[in-house]
C-alpha cells in the first residue's frame, strides 16, 4: 500500500491523549479531510516541536503521513489569531468538540462546517451567547444530512407563525390544534426564526434550544453528552 502524504492542511485538534511514554493521539478536524487520527511521535518529550502546539481550539497547519487508520503528524504549525479560550467560552468549545467527535465520520470532509466551527470558535473568544450553539449545531445537522424542514410543514403548507407544531424526525413538522398536545411543541414562528438565524426573541431562542437538544439526542442514539452532563452539575447549588 502506498504511503500516503498530505501537507498543509488547516486544522484543528479536537481531542488528544497519551500514546506509549512519550507520544499522543490526536483526534482532529482538518478542513479538506474532516476527521481524522494522527500519531504526534515523541510530542510530549520536554524539547519537542509538537509539545504545546497540539491545543484544542488553536488554528494549525498539520502534514502528516501514512497508510494506515492513524496517520503520523509530520509538521505542525500554529496559525494564530484565535484568543485562548476560558470560563463558559471554553466549556462551550467542548460541546462543540464532544458533537463532532460522536457524529463526524472520519475522513468524511465538510469544508463549510470547518469554517463555520473555526467563526463559532471567534465568536466564542468575544463572551459565547445561545444564539451561536443553535446556529452551528443547525448547520452541523445540515452538514451530515440531517437538514431541518422549516419552510413548510409535512403536508407542504407554509409554516404559520401563529401556529404550533410538532417536529417529527421522519414527518418534520406536524401541525397541532394547540401547544398542549405535544410535549415538544414549537411555534411557527421558532422554526421560521430558526431558519433566518434570527433569535432576537427569547421564545424563539428557548424553543430552538429544546428542538436542537431532542434531535441531537435522537441522533446520538440517546447518548448523553458529557459537557451537558458536566455543565447541569456545575449549575447545581
Amino acid at each position: 500500500m502506498q504511503r500516503h502524504r498530505v501537507d498543509g492542511q488547516p486544522a484543528f485538534v479536537l481531542h488528544a491523549y497519551p500514546f506509549r511514554e512519550t507520544s499522543l493521539i490526536v483526534e482532529a478536524f482538518a478542513r479538506d479531510v474532516g476527521r481524522i487520527a494522527l500519531l504526534a511521535r515523541g510530542a510530549r518529550r520536554p524539547r519537542s516541536a509538537l509539545r504545546g502546539l497540539l491545543m484544542a481550539f488553536q488554528p494549525l497547519e498539520l502534514s502528516w503521513a501514512g497508510k494506515g487508520e492513524i496517520k503520523t503528524i509530520m509538521k505542525a504549525e500554529w496559525q494564530g489569531g484565535q484568543p485562548l479560550l476560558s470560563g463558559r467560552a471554553l466549556f462551550c468549545g467542548y460541546y462543540l468538540n464532544e458533537l463532532l467527535l460522536d457524529l463526524l465520520p472520519r475522513e468524511d470532509a465538510h469544508a463549510r462546517l470547518f469554517s463555520v466551527y473555526a467563526e463559532t470558535l471567534r465568536r466564542f473568544a468575544d463572551g459565547p451567547k445561545e444564539s451561536d450553539l443553535r446556529r452551528f449545531e443547525r448547520a452541523f445537522l445540515q452538514e451530515l444530512g440531517y437538514g431541518l424542514t422549516l419552510q413548510h410543514d409535512d403536508e407542504g403548507q407554509p409554516i404559520d407563525p401563529a401556529r404550533y407544531y410538532a417536529y417529527e424526525i421522519e414527518r418534520g413538522p406536524v401541525r397541532l390544534q394547540a401547544a398542549g398536545d405535544s410535549a415538544l411543541a414549537v411555534s411557527g414562528k421558532t422554526l421560521i426564526d430558526l431558519d433566518a438565524g434570527d433569535f432576537s426573541d427569547p421564545r424563539s431562542l428557548l424553543e430552538a434550544k429544546q428542538l436542537m437538544r431532542t434531535l441531537i439526542a435522537h441522533y446520538t442514539g440517546g447518548k448523553g453528552l458529557e459537557t451537558r452532563k458536566i455543565f447541569l452539575e456545575l449549575q447545581e447549588p
